[in-house]
């Protein structure tokens, strides 16, 4: 059975805007590069050459990456989420237990999560910790700062998404 990728519909839509970016100008730009550094000669110790061929290997790799990721992508309508417990796509408002300073995060997948914009993968410590809690649960998340405790104080759908 295929694991299947919770994503987003805007992170989905990303992904596969990178895709085609990568197939339809990165893919072409690489071979036509490879081919003038061709032109130049000795491939031995042709940097040029070599600095192509690189890229190339790099670019099919992220190509094969998103193809593989799009192909398993269960996109979610974050506007349509449960609230009553913390699931991907949820809005999660916490009161960090040691400062009383109140985060709010969406739980996004690996790819989109952004914490600077407000998002964090459900992949993350804190985003791990945070699934499947409900308002007044206490979350304990071991992050790389260290050990940090919240209370979810609030659960909400996510407004874009």
């Amino acid at each position: 059975m295929v694991e299947r990728i919770p994503m987003s519909k805007n992170g989905y839509a990303k992904l596969k805007q990178e895709l085609e970016r990568l197939e339809k100008v990165e893919r072409p730009d690489v071979v036509n590069a490879i081919e003038t550094a061709r032109a130049h000669g000795d491939l031995k110790e042709n940097a040029e050459y070599h600095a192509a061929k690189e890229r190339q290997s790099l670019l099919e790799g992220r190509i094969m990456e998103l193809k593989d990721k799009l192909g398993r992508a269960e996109v979610i309508d974050c506007t349509k989420v449960s609230t009553k417990r913390a699931v991907f796509g949820a809005v999660i408002t916490l009161l960090d237990m040691n400062t009383d300073e109140k985060i709010t995060y969406q739980l996004l997948g690996p790819e989109e999560a952004d914490v600077k914009s407000g998002s964090i993968s459900v992949l993350a410590p804190l985003g791990r910790s945070m699934l499947g809690k409900a308002v007044g649960d206490e979350i304990v998340a071991k992050t790389p700062g260290g050990v940090r405790e919240f209370e979810v104080i609030a659960i909400q759908a996510g407004a874009v998404c």
